[in-house]
Formats: C-alpha cells, sequence, structure tokens
C-alpha cells in the first residue's frame, strides 16, 4: 500500500500475498486468496477455526481488479467482521467522488436522468439496513482482510497450487506445489474450500460440473488511465456512470485518481479487437483521450456447480457460480456467512457433518435467482440500447432545440426502464431447507420473489428485519454477533428458559435480546424469534412445538430433516427456483 496522496486517498494499485509454506495441518484449507477467499478465512477464523490460504498468484493488481460496488447486504457482513471502517479508510478515490450513479452521454457529456446528489444534512441509508453502499476495488477488499488476518497469525502463502485432493474417513489430504521452486507439500484438512475462481481447479479435482448455458459473445472490461482530468470534470467527478452513445455504453466507474473501468462489445467469441478499436471505445465514453492500461474478457451468461459441496470439498465464490456481472462478490461473500457458521458448528462437535447439506439447499437456487434475473436483466438493457440507437443519440457537441428534445426522450426512455434491486440485494429467501422450521403453510403462501421488490419478513427462511436497539448506535444485527440468537419480544419467558437450558445442556452458544420496542414486535409479529448467525430467521413462535426447544435445536443443526422440504422434494421441486 502506498503512502497517502494530497487527497489522503489509498492507492491500493498491487497486493502481494504473503512468502512462506502452508502448514501441515489445519481446520479448513482455502484455495484462493481473492476476496471471498479471504473473506472466509476472517469468518472462520473470528469463529476460532484454525484457517490457511493458498493461492497461485503472488499479486493481486488493480488494473485488473473486479468488483467494485458492494451493496448494503454485504457491508452487514463487513460491519459484522468489524471490519467497516478499515475498508471506508481505504478508499482509493476521494469519496465526495461518490455521487449516485449518473446515466450520461459521456463524462464530459450530457445528463440523460438526472440523479439527485447525496445532500449533506439528508438520509443517506436505505430503508431496510443500518449500512451505506459502499463503492472499494477488491484490491482494497483483500488488503484489509491481508491485515486482519495478520494480526490474527493466519497462514496465507501466494505462489503455491493445488494439484491434488484426496479425501479419506478423517479429513483431505491436498498436495500443493510451490509454482516457481516446484516444491511439494501436504496439508492435512478436516476440509477444503475452494475459492479459487470460474476455473477453480478445486472444482475440477473434486470432480464438480457446472451447468447453464455458454455465452455466445464476449465482452471486455477495459482499465483506462486518464492522469489530472480535472480542468475538464473538476475537482470532484463522479465517480460511478452509465454511458450511452453510439460507441461506448455500459459503466464507466473511478477505480483510482487515475485510473477507470469501462466495457467494450459484444464481439464474437473468436474476435479480438485492436488496441486502437478500444481505445475508440474509451475516447468515446469519456470525452477526451486516455491511455488502456488492461483488457479482461467476460460473458453474460449463467454457469453454476451442480453441487456446491462434495464431501469434504466445498465451493464459493466464482468456483461455485459465474453469471453475468452485477453483484457476483457479493453473492460470495453471501456464500461465506451462510457456511462459516455451519462449519464452526461441525468442527466443535454441536452438529453433525450433514449441517453442510444445508449449504448447497440454501445457496444454490439463491444463486441460481439471481443468475436468471441478472441474465433478463442484462438481455433487456442491449433490446433497449439497441432501439435507442437505431432512434439516433446526439453528438455531444450539438446543443440545437432537436438534440435537447432527443436527449430528453432518451432520458425518458431510461426512467420507465428502470426497476429497482432491493430484492436482489436483500432478499436472500431459503425455501427449501432442511434446518429451517418453516410455519405451517408458509411455504405455499409466500409471495413470489422478486428482484425489484423487498419487504421485512420475518418469517423463517428470511433475512432477520434489522434496526436501531441502542440509541448510540447500536444495532439487532450487531447485538445478534456470531452466535445463535433468541429475540425475545414478550413478557412471558418460558420460552426463553428452555433455549436457554437446552442450549447450557449442548454447551451450544446462544446469546438472548430482549426487545421491548412495540415497533420491534411489530415487525416480528410473534413472542421470540431464533436468529442463525448469517442472520437468517430460522423459527419463530409465541409457544414451542412437541420436542420443545431441543426439537428446534435438532432441526437448526442438522439432526433431522424438515417435514415441509421432504415433501416438497417428493413432488418434484426442482432446485432452480422460477423468479
Amino acid at each position: 500500500m502506498s503512502s497517502l496522496p494530497a487527497t489522503g486517498g489509498r492507492d491500493v494499485h498491487t497486493v502481494r500475498f504473503p512468502v512462506g509454506r502452508p502448514p501441515a495441518t489445519v481446520d479448513v484449507l482455502i484455495v484462493g486468496a481473492g476476496p471471498v477467499g479471504l473473506a472466509a478465512a476472517t469468518e472462520l477464523t473470528s469463529r476460532g477455526i484454525r484457517v490457511a490460504v493458498v493461492d497461485r498468484a503472488r499479486t493481486a493488481t488493480l488494473v485488473r481488479a473486479g468488483a467494485m460496488g458492494h451493496t448494503p447486504r454485504v457491508v452487514e457482513h463487513f460491519r459484522r467482521w468489524g471490519l467497516l471502517q478499515r475498508i471506508r479508510d481505504a478508499w482509493t478515490y476521494p469519496p465526495e467522488w461518490n455521487r449516485g450513479t449518473r446515466l450520461v452521454t459521456s463524462l464530459t457529456g450530457h445528463e440523460l436522468v438526472p440523479v439527485p446528489r447525496p445532500s449533506f444534512h439528508g438520509p443517506g441509508t436505505p430503508a431496510h439496513a443500518a449500512d451505506e453502499a459502499l463503492r472499494r476495488p477488491q484490491t482494497v477488499l483483500q488488503q484489509v482482510f491481508l491485515d486482519h488476518l495478520a494480526e490474527h497469525g493466519v497462514s496465507i502463502a501466494g505462489g503455491w497450487e493445488l494439484q491434488q485432493l484426496a479425501e479419506d474417513a478423517e479429513g483431505v489430504r491436498a498436495g500443493v506445489v510451490d509454482v516457481d521452486s516446484g516444491e511439494r507439500r501436504t496439508v492435512r484438512a478436516a476440509y477444503v474450500l475452494g475459492t479459487d475462481g470460474g476455473s477453480s481447479t478445486t472444482r475440477r479435482l473434486a470432480g464438480i460440473d457446472r451447468e447453464g448455458d455458454h455465452a455466445t459473445e464476449k465482452r471486455l472490461r477495459l482499465i483506462v488511465r486518464t492522469g489530472d482530468i480535472s480542468d475538464r470534470v473538476g475537482a470532484a467527478p463522479s465517480a460511478t456512470n452509465i454511458v450511452l452513445n453510439h460507441r461506448a455504453s455500459g459503466f464507466l466507474a473511478a477505480v483510482s485518481t487515475r485510473e477507470w473501468r469501462v466495457y467494450a462489445g459484444p464481439y464474437p467469441l473468436a474476435y479480438e479487437p485492436t488496441e486502437e478499436e478500444l481505445l475508440a471505445i474509451g475516447r468515446a465514453a469519456f470525452g477526451f483521450d486516455l491511455e488502456l492500461v488492461s483488457a479482461t474478457t467476460f460473458y453474460h451468461a449463467t454457469r453454476i456447480a451442480t453441487a456446491f459441496r462434495r464431501g469434504r470439498v466445498l465451493l464459493a465464490g466464482d468456483a461455485a457460480h459465474v453469471r453475468t456481472p452485477g453483484g457476483n462478490l457479493g453473492e460470495g461473500i453471501g456464500d461465506v456467512a451462510n457456511l462459516g457458521w455451519k462449519l464452526a458448528a461441525v468442527l466443535a462437535g454441536h452438529a453433525p457433518d450433514t449441517l453442510l447439506d444445508s449449504y448447497d439447499q440454501e445457496r444454490r437456487p439463491h444463486n441460481w435467482r439471481i443468475a436468471d434475473h441478472s441474465l433478463e436483466r442484462s438481455r433487456r438493457s442491449q433490446a433497449a440500447l439497441a432501439e435507442i440507437r437505431a432512434g439516433g443519440i446526439p453528438d455531444d457537441a450539438d446543443l440545437g432545440a432537436e438534440a435537447v428534445r432527443r436527449r430528453a426522450e432518451i432520458g425518458e426512455r431510461l426512467r420507465r426502464d428502470h426497476a429497482g434491486g432491493a430484492g436482489a440485494t436483500f432478499d436472500e429467501r431459503y425455501d427449501a431447507s432442511d434446518v429451517i422450521w418453516y410455519e405451517p403453510g408458509q411455504l405455499a403462501s409466500e409471495p413470489g420473489w422478486r428482484a425489484d421488490v423487498y419487504e421485512d419478513d420475518p418469517r423463517p427462511g428470511h433475512r432477520a428485519p434489522d434496526g436501531r436497539i441502542d440509541p448510540h448506535g447500536s444495532t439487532l444485527h450487531d447485538r445478534i454477533g456470531t452466535s445463535l440468537a433468541l429475540l425475545v419480544l414478550t413478557e412471558d419467558r418460558a420460552v426463553e428458559a428452555a433455549f436457554t437450558e437446552e442450549a447450557a445442556a449442548r454447551s451450544l452458544p446462544l446469546t438472548v435480546i430482549h426487545l421491548t420496542d412495540p415497533g420491534a414486535r411489530t415487525v416480528y409479529g410473534t413472542g421470540n424469534v431464533l436468529v442463525r448467525p448469517d442472520q437468517h430467521v430460522a423459527w419463530r413462535g409465541a409457544v414451542l412445538p412437541d420436542g420443545g426447544a431441543g426439537a428446534v435445536l435438532d432441526r437448526v443443526l442438522g439432526r433431522v430433516r424438515s417435514d415441509a422440504v421432504a415433501a416438497r422434494a417428493a413432488t418434484g421441486v426442482p432446485a432452480r427456483p422460477a423468479l
């Protein structure tokens, strides 16, 4: 990480993975030191699990950085790990550049749909979360995670490639090789977690296939370097824009004070555009000349692993699912939050190994839901772009009345087409899980999932509604922490006593939270709610079911199968849900 420039920013251009040898034994070996792998190491370390991370690469660079935008749901996990302020502090361009997402003809051109700028005194958080969306390059996340993990003595070794996996009843033997010296080592682990990207070696060695359609065309993610452009766009330009003109379309986003991301394509799969072609698109997006730094291929297509678990090998992030860009890293962080507490419960002896089956049950259908939505959204956007271009887009220099009218017409079309993404952000529902105690008739009566709609829903399987519980700033999610939590919203403490006694008998950590706010009681709608460490509701009720608290905990910890899910499986309900 460089020293601070005049703006105070921290330009994390190159992240260097530690040099060393992986340990001989560990609880969980994580293959891949991208943001998802390092997030998994952070999650598991917070639960006392011994982890080690290996990655074939020795560095990660900003000019090939992937994810930039992180939803409020992802930020909730940054906050839960205690790393949110570090991530905020590690920006690579001044935060005042974040002015919402502007729809423009070029960076120096015309605004097609006016976007209100953030107000100095106005509201700054979404309705359903305590935290804001955040924009940071993934190298920033990697550096923050690496610094945090170093403080906890976690082994991270760059330059080591996974080449072999062999499983037995006790664990997994992972054969890794130093890519420079050829030195071979065997790491013995209880579990191996593959977070090694779309071409995952872990997935291949585990014999897990993928399903979904292959792309019929390709696109390129460009990083361009501009130098100081403050004389053209001001000292605080808009960092996030969607460009639409005859040559360029898609996101135009800052990754540092000098480098920006632009998109090019689509192109035929076999076509290789020249540097001059790509520069022409960059010039059209910006309205001035610039330098091409890198070009990375990506696809609008869905490829999802047929299983996220095979024995003692698990997959997360791009190793498990790749799709049309837009929130992929967030889904990987969701994988980590879902899997982390389950691995910890199994390794601590609180749950059988079968609890890990619910990771696939919950995350794979969710990822299909998001992937189908993303692909359909992309297709709609491409169709709209073609129509708009066919109708003509005035040159930026044209200030005539007809050009003004046409830009207003385009803006109105874009405004009509815009659909919010609250459901895609927050409706992370798990509606076919063996470890959720669903209410009678719940699965048949729930409204269908919609990407553009979300309302707080306290029913089992849904994200627990969050809110402030302390005037000094603490939220309910803060209070839930890293263990199972029982929300008590009634003066009757019989259910609380039963859960407390049962958890103590199992040496199972349980946090009890008394919510007296009438607003919280209105949202949750019942006397008691059991919330999992990943902030999903596992059970709720005014009284305990037959079998008492023990029966509920047995279900939540994977000791018994859900009758509701068994019934759905018997009717042939697919793992890929309908939108």
